[in-house]
């Protein structure tokens, strides 16, 4: 049985039409986060549709906090990396001549 409709049955034993629950399934969009619910749904048995839809909520909530939280830290990586990798053969190329022409001026 897919998590969708695992979600549908649960939400259709509390007594919800299934047009609410393809809804809520809709837009959790993960398996992890229907699953999530679906949990919910078992443990608190919510006593109303706004009680389901604040969770929902919270879930997508906590879902794109996640997503943003590891994008910042793949960028960190690539800019910790950047930072931590040797100078290209140009750019070591141009200090080279500088440290000559240091060189030069300090035995004039």
């Amino acid at each position: 049985m897919l998590n969708s409709e695992k979600l549908i049955n649960e939400l259709g034993k509390l007594g919800y039409p299934e047009g609410f629950s393809q809804v809520i399934a809709e837009n959790l969009r993960t398996d992890k986060a229907i699953d999530r619910m679906v949990g919910y749904l078992r443990s608190a048995r919510p006593g109303s549709a706004e009680e389901i839809v604040d969770e929902m909520l919270a879930i997508i909530d906590d879902r794109d906090r996640w997503i943003k939280k590891k994008i910042a830290e793949n960028s960190n990586s690539k800019i910790t990396e950047l930072y931590n990798s040797p100078l290209s053969d140009e750019e070591d190329e141009e200090e080279e001549e500088e440290e000559e022409e240091e060189g030069e001026e300090e035995d004039d």
